[in-house]
C-alpha cells in the first residue's frame, strides 16, 4: 500500500527548540550516532548515495527513544513525581525505565503480550515493575494511562486530545537525531508507529518517506481515507511499528508534510535486516523496515541517480 502526498500540501511545522540538543550534549551517554555511506544499496537502488543512520547504540541502550523519553523526563517531572509510567512495545519502556533509575524514581511499565519475552526481560532489568496485558498496544496504552495520578507521571509518545504536551516534548527530543545529519538529504525514509519519529523528520525539514508494518498501517490508511484511522493490529516482526492509532499531534503533521508513505510485510523488513547485517549494520526489523520501504517505494518516487537518501534505523539488531 503507498500514499503519494499533493504537491500542494503544506509542510511547515515549528522546529524543536536548541535546548533539546544542548540537554542531550550535557548527557554523558551522548555520542552522535554513526552515518553510514553504503554504496551497495545506492547501485541495487540507482540512486547517488545511500546512507543509514545508525541508532543500535544511543545513550547506552540499543535504540533511538531515549532521545524523547529523556527530554520529555527533564521537562515533565515535578518535585513530587515518584513513578514514571508508559505503555511500550519494548524500546519506549526500557528508556523510561532507565532513566527512572537513573533519578531515583520508580517505575511502571505496561506491555501488550505480543512483546518478545527478551524485550520484556530487558524492561525488567531496568528494574521496572511490568504488566503484561493480553491485548493490544493501543489498549496497553489506555491502560497505562489510567494508572497515572500526580505521583505517577504518564511519559507516552501517542497524543491524544487533552494529552498532548507530554508527547510533543517526546517529538521534540527525537529532533537531535536530525540534526546530527551532516549531509543534504533529497528523502529522509522513517519507521512509523504512532507517527512521532516522521513527526520529528518533517519538522527537520525535507521530503520525508514513512514507512509502516502491512499489519499496523494507521497512518498509510489514514493518508488515503482523508482522516485518522484506527486500524486492528496482527503480530509483525516489526514490534515497535505495531500500532492501531496514529499520534492527534503526528496526523496533521504527516497529513499536510509527509511526502509519500508505504508499507512493508514482514518478510521484506526480516530480509533487509539480513542484508544490513551482512554489510555491518546492525538493525532490527522495525528499524530495517526503512530499507524495506524504499525498495517497495522506489519506483513510485521522484528519485535520479544523483539522489541522496537517508534511512533512519531506529534500533539494532
Amino acid at each position: 500500500m503507498l500514499y503519494r502526498a499533493d504537491s500542494s500540501g503544506s509542510r511547515r511545522t515549528p522546529s524543536a527548540p536548541p535546548e533539546v540538543l544542548a540537554f542531550h550534549r550535557s548527557l554523558p551517554e551522548y555520542a552522535v550516532t554513526p552515518l553510514h555511506d553504503v554504496p551497495a544499496l545506492a547501485t541495487e537502488l540507482g540512486l547517488g548515495r545511500v546512507l543509514v543512520k545508525d541508532e543500535s547504540h544511543r545513550l547506552g541502550l540499543p535504540a533511538f527513544k531515549a532521545l524523547g523519553a529523556w527530554w520529555a523526563i527533564h521537562q515533565a517531572r515535578q518535585p513530587h513525581t515518584e513513578t514514571l509510567v508508559t505503555a511500550t512495545d519494548g524500546n519506549h519502556g526500557r528508556a523510561v525505565a532507565r532513566r527512572a533509575h537513573q533519578l531515583g524514581l520508580r517505575s511502571h511499565i505496561f506491555i501488550p503480550d505480543v512483546v518478545s519475552a527478551a524485550a520484556v526481560d530487558a524492561i525488567r532489568s531496568e528494574g521496572a515493575e511490568v504488566t503484561v496485558l493480553p491485548t493490544s498496544y493501543d489498549e496497553a496504552v489506555l491502560a497505562a494511562a489510567a494508572s497515572a495520578t500526580d505521583e505517577r507521571l504518564l511519559i507516552q509518545d501517542s497524543a491524544w486530545p487533552g494529552y498532548e504536551e507530554i508527547p510533543q516534548l517526546i517529538v521534540d527530543g527525537y529532533s537531535t537525531l536530525f540534526r546530527e545529519l551532516d549531509v543534504a538529504a533529497d528523502l529522509l525514509v522513517v519507521p512509523m508507529g504512532v507517527g512521532s519519529a516522521a513527526q520529528a523528520a518533517v519538522a527537520h525539514g525535507g521530503d520525508v518517506l514513512g514507512v509502516e508494518p502491512s499489519n499496523a498501517a494507521c497512518i498509510t490508511t489514514s493518508l488515503l481515507a482523508g482522516h485518522p484511522v484506527t486500524v486492528q493490529t496482527s503480530n509483525t516482526v516489526m514490534a515497535g511499528l505495531n500500532c492501531g492509532t496514529p499520534s492527534s499531534l503526528a496526523w496533521p503533521v504527516l497529513r499536510d508534510g509527509l511526502h509519500a508513505s508505504v508499507t512493508v510485510d514482514d518478510p521484506d523488513a526480516l530480509q533487509a535486516s539480513e542484508d544490513l547485517a551482512a554489510l555491518g549494520i546492525s538493525s532490527g526489523p522495525s528499524g530495517a523496515a526503512t530499507l524495506a520501504g524504499l525498495r517497495a517505494a522506489r519506483a513510485s518516487l521522484d528519485l535520479t541517480a544523483d539522489s541522496t537518501v537517508v534511512l533512519i534505523s531506529t534500533e539494532g539488531r
